[in-house]
């Protein structure tokens, strides 16, 4: 065997690991969905992840940094706790505060509420992320290293079916079980969708369908959807904020050191 097609047989497995262990759809949709793991408008960022080609002329354009905000919701809704009786913080001060959550790995067991960062001032990150913007942006980094994930390279292969089926089953697995689910989601080689989207929610849609429901960056405003066809074993972009009707792949992302 060539090294080439061991490397790539390996990134096949990575790629899909995780799924074997996730029973199996038809038994996973006999089960109540639970309550929305987040408060869409309360547990989510106010601020937008901006289009460059939309807004190619707009000063201090807050670009790129969709994997980042995703992220940080999780690490929010994991790491931190909101106390609006107490007193107001310095900008300075609340960007630290941001970073203290955000360099937690994404993929650790959530803290006790007397270990957790506390957010002085406000009642929730919607809240804080909309009176604060700039000092929350200033505590958020790493968008560069988001951009060379090793597992960026999925968005250029076409996956079996099972292996997508294999992403649905994982996830509802996930949700079910009280855990927040990051997405990279792309309709590539179409030159469309290269994003990341926080599955929060699912429910049962009409025919052989499941609607998972979505945090999407660049939509601080209403939820997205995204489908999965049961019969054809596939995603499809149902509601992603500027981003064609049609289908798309999902990968699950940050949910442990090398994924």
């Amino acid at each position: 065997m060539s090294r080439l097609a061991f490397l790539l047989g390996a990134a096949l497995v990575l790629a899909s690991a995780g799924c074997v262990s996730a029973p199996p759809l038809a038994s996973e949709l006999r089960v109540t969905p639970p309550v929305p793991l987040i408060r869409f408008g309360e547990d989510t960022l106010a601020f937008r992840n901006e289009s460059r080609s939309k807004n190619p002329d707009k000063p201090d354009l807050y670009a790129n940094w969709c994997f980042v905000m995703v992220r940080a919701v999780t690490q929010f809704h994991r790491f931190a706790r909101f106390d609006p009786s107490a007193s107001r913080l310095s900008p300075e001060e609340y960007a630290e505060r941001v970073r203290q959550v955000t360099t937690r790995a994404p993929w650790a067991p959530d803290l006790p509420p007397d270990e957790r960062v506390v957010i002085p001032g406000y009642a929730s990150l919607h809240d804080f992320s909309r009176a604060e913007e700039r000092a929350v942006k200033a505590g958020l980094e790493g968008r560069f290293w988001t951009w060379i994930n090793w597992t960026n390279w999925r968005v250029i292969f076409p996956m079996p079916r099972a292996q997508q089926e294999g992403v649905a089953r994982e996830t509802l697995a996930e949700v079910q079980a009280g855990r927040l689910v990051q997405w990279l989601i792309t309709n590539f080689p179409t030159v469309e969708l290269n994003h990341t989207a926080l599955v929060y929610d699912y429910r049962v849609g009409p025919g052989q369908a499941i609607e998972f429901i979505v945090y999407d960056p660049n939509d601080p405003d209403a939820p997205g959807v995204i489908r999965f066809d049961l019969d054809e074993r596939r995603f499809v972009s149902t509601r992603v904020w500027d981003t064609s009707v049609g289908p798309i792949r999902a990968f699950r992302m940050y949910y442990g050191p090398l994924l």
